[in-house]
């Protein structure tokens, strides 16, 4: 994988489905960030699944039982 280099601020303009403008009206509400935050903070995380995902790593979650549930990104 080759490294990633520091970028500067870079602005964009999209056009979010409206599933994806729910989510981010419900984590700026969960989360007090502002819509800029919660859209900047999600893109790094997805970036972090994708290479970890790349590498053959499998992104799972413990439920409260304790059982381990894998979780499929397409």
């Amino acid at each position: 994988m080759r490294p990633v280099e520091a970028a500067e601020s870079e602005r964009y303009s999209v056009t979010f489905v409206p599933a994806a403008v729910q989510a981010v009206q419900e984590l700026t509400e969960i989360s007090a960030l502002s819509k800029s935050d919660v859209i900047n903070r999600a893109v790094q995380v997805y970036a972090f699944l994708a290479r970890e995902m790349a590498e053959g790593r499998q992104v799972l979650l413990r439920t409260e039982d304790g059982s381990l549930e894998r979780v499929h990104i397409v």
